[in-house]
């Protein structure tokens, strides 16, 4: 279960939240919990979940060590602050950041490199969708995006479906529709690392995930987990999604 708080939040707010969220969490063993803050907020998230099964993710991560790189963050310098997981290819990285799934595949091995756990992103938009390119897409963001990494890298990955068109709209694949799609990224898995690849991998749903909806979404048995947005800020409800 993993929270993307994307721009929201001060570090005050950060510890705030999670003197509510820890306590309601500490015994739910049913699940890993991932949460990632804005990178101001890194340091405060980590003092706050010491001591917790908790841990601390980022929303972006470079592709290259150190350099003249403006506005980017590396491996090692999310290390040195405690983060252990990394979000990469999130569709507002692509949508407004000129992400591409090449550079989805650098920055994910980056990740591999310096020991962080990657939570890669793919879905497509609404016009693909409508226009029956769903299946497609997915299959060339998985062949551009994540084929390239060797098996035992595969192997330390999370991947996460987000349909673009229900992220912050309020509408939410159908559970049906989030397993079929969750169905064509374990086949794609099955092809390129064999079986026991497609039954380990971890596919986590995203998209307008509340409260309401979890248990059902949850349901599925191709879905083993969520990417909640917007529900990720509020402890008292991303604990009932984490609780579903």
């Amino acid at each position: 279960m993993a929270g993307n708080w994307k721009m929201y939040k001060t570090p005050a707010e950060t510890t705030a939240f999670f003197e509510k969220f820890r306590p309601m969490v500490e015994k739910s063993s049913h699940c890993e919990i991932v949460i990632c803050p804005s990178f101001t907020n890194l340091a405060a998230a980590v003092e706050a979940v010491k001591d917790s099964k908790i841990r601390i993710g980022v929303q972006n991560i470079a592709w290259a060590k150190e350099g003249a790189f403006t506005g980017e963050i590396s491996g090692p310098m999310i290390q040195a602050v405690g983060a252990t997981e990394a979000l990469v290819g999130h569709s507002e990285r692509r949508q407004y950041f000129a992400e591409t799934d090449e550079t989805v595949l650098q920055r994910t091995q980056a990740a591999l490199e310096f020991g962080l756990a990657p939570i890669v992103c793919v879905g497509e938009r609404l016009e693909e969708r409508e226009s029956g390119k769903t299946k497609d897409v997915l299959v060339a963001q998985f062949e551009k995006g994540i084929a390239g990494l060797t098996a035992q890298q595969f192997a330390k990955i999370v991947i996460a479906y987000e349909p673009v068109w229900a992220i912050g709209t309020g509408k939410t694949a159908t559970p049906e529709i989030a397993a079929d799609a969750h169905r064509t990224i374990r086949g794609q898995v099955h092809a390129t690392y064999g079986k026991d690849a497609a039954e380990a991998v971890r596919i986590l749903y995203g998209g307008s995930v509340k409260p309401d909806n979890a248990k059902t979404l949850m349901a599925q048995p191709e879905i083993d987990g969520m990417l909640v947005g917007g529900a990720s800020l509020d402890p008292v409800g991303f604990a009932s999604i984490v609780n579903f």
